[in-house]
């Protein structure tokens, strides 16, 4: 939990880099979870750490360069 709020800190900032590397964190953060909701057998969480990893990487390709 405390990857995904720093992920989403860095993810709010100004800064173009920081922004950067919080996708890469968030990222690491949907990992993590669906480690964890494997051990569990939380089969909901695994999936919306799925669909929130496609939804970071679809607002990086919107936000890009055009």
């Amino acid at each position: 939990m405390v990857v995904t709020v720093f992920a989403a800190w860095l993810v709010a900032s100004s800064d173009e880099q920081r922004r950067h590397k919080g996708f890469w964190v968030m990222m690491l953060s949907n990992i993590l979870w669906i480690a964890w909701a494997w051990s569990a057998q939380a089969w909901a969480l695994i999936a919306l750490q799925f669909v929130l990893a496609y939804m970071n990487v679809r607002g990086v390709t919107k936000t890009g360069p055009e």
